[in-house]
């Protein structure tokens, strides 16, 4: 499925290089914008669950918690 990507307020100048980028590679303007996206994300890999889970431990480190067993019986309570 193919989705659309709206890009505003651009500069002229960047408009304008994009074009003759996009006429140099034989492309419409639209085909060298996905074919830059596509390049720009090719070599960036997607991190998996473990490497997130990390990375979200390290952002909270030192907040207070509450545990899940409290939340579980509060939502309990609740019903």
């Amino acid at each position: 499925m193919a989705g659309n990507l709206h890009v505003r307020n651009l500069d002229d100048g960047l408009i304008a290089r994009l074009k003759r980028r996009a006429a140099r590679h034989g492309r419409s303007t639209e085909a060298e914008h996905r074919e830059i996206l596509r390049q720009a994300l090719a070599g960036e890999a997607e991190p998996d669950f473990d490497q997130l889970a990390a990375e979200l431990r390290a952002l909270t480190r030192g907040r207070k918690h509450t545990p899940a067993q409290t939340l579980q019986r509060e939502g309990r309570r609740e019903r």
